[in-house]
């Protein structure tokens, strides 16, 4: 029988599929790709499922997995990285191989595959700040192409890829300083460590015996919105200049915003197993037996909730699938 991708998702919510196909190549991922794309439209591109609430009934659903290995040095500081990678682990790779820019990402979970798509980022460091270029099977031409930082199109946790180009990542290239002294590399350890320890603190690294950790991590993404409509919110909401607008636009504590439209640490809908995270204020958890429905109407609630309170509607990060 198929597995359920309750057992293949962080968050632990969602029914069988109609199939998985599991690739362990690249050639043998844009082979398994192509044959489910000439029989069905409704498939899923799976990596780490850490970035996704699957419906709990998913009627149809052929799901590719992506599980190609390997980490290849390429030259000129270029790292080739296949997609099916674990990305916590490639950083913590990259550090010890004193390959810097990617360290304030350690424990960020899923796939190197999948670390394009919405451009991830914590601590002051993002993908893309490293990113070199991809290989992506595209949807509609069936074809391999290689894309540029440019072609990415990468925003906040943006990219393309979440704005409609649909296909397969099947490689990511980054281009890293290389050659750093001993006691640099040292200094890439200790911040993957530091940012680890802070990362279990707040339950946003996967532990299966702590519930705060059954998440998709941030549930939604800190609101951007314009430096006049910030002046409008209490003087002690956080905010921070945005890069893009010269300071016209400021991006919020998404997690601020929830706590002060009164839903605390831990929070839930009577009855429901599905709660915020005993920890952080922006994670939604599975406290063991939840539904995907029961995320989702948590998820609504506290929409609502922020919106009535502040005016603002928050964004989801993770992929909604079968809803």
């Amino acid at each position: 029988m198929t597995q359920a991708l309750s057992s293949l998702t962080t968050i632990h919510v969602g029914g069988v599929p109609e199939a998985i196909h599991i690739a362990k190549s690249r050639d043998e991922l844009i082979a398994i790709a192509k044959d489910v794309w000439h029989r069905t439209e409704n498939f899923l591109v799976l990596g780490g499922g850490s970035n996704l609430v699957a419906s709990d009934e998913l009627p149809g659903l052929e799901v590719i997995k992506v599980s190609n290995l390997g980490v290849e040095h390429v030259g000129q500081g270029i790292i080739r990285v296949q997609a099916g990678e674990n990305w916590s682990d490639f950083v913590i790779h990259a550090a010890k191989s004193g390959w810097p820019g990617i360290e304030s990402l350690a424990g960020i979970p899923g796939t190197v595959g999948a670390a394009p798509v919405q451009n991830i980022g914590a601590y002051g460091q993002e993908l893309s700040l490293t990113f070199h270029q991809l290989e992506f099977l595209d949807y509609q031409t069936e074809e391999v192409q290689l894309m540029s930082k440019a072609d990415c199109d990468f925003g906040y946790r943006d990219s393309i890829f979440k704005r409609g180009k649909q296909g397969i990542i099947t490689w990511v290239e980054f281009k890293f300083e290389t050659d750093l002294p001993a006691e640099h590399i040292a200094l890439l350890e200790s911040r993957v460590q530091e940012v680890l320890v802070l990362r279990a603190s707040k339950g946003m690294l996967l532990n299966d015996s702590d519930h705060d950790t059954w998440s998709c991590g941030s549930f939604f993404t800190n609101p951007i919105v314009s430096e006049h409509f910030a002046r409008t919110l209490p003087s002690d909401a956080p905010n921070w200049p945005t890069a893009e607008d010269d300071g016209a636009t400021v991006k919020l504590s998404a997690a601020w915003l929830i706590e002060n439209a009164g839903l605390a640490k831990g929070f839930s809908l009577p009855g429901s197993k599905a709660a915020l995270s005993s920890k952080h204020a922006l994670a939604i958890t599975n406290r063991g037996g939840a539904s995907a429905k029961e995320v989702t109407e948590l998820a609504r609630y506290i929409q609502t909730q922020v919106a009535n309170k502040f005016g603002i509607t928050l964004v989801p990060e993770p992929n909604l699938i079968g809803f």
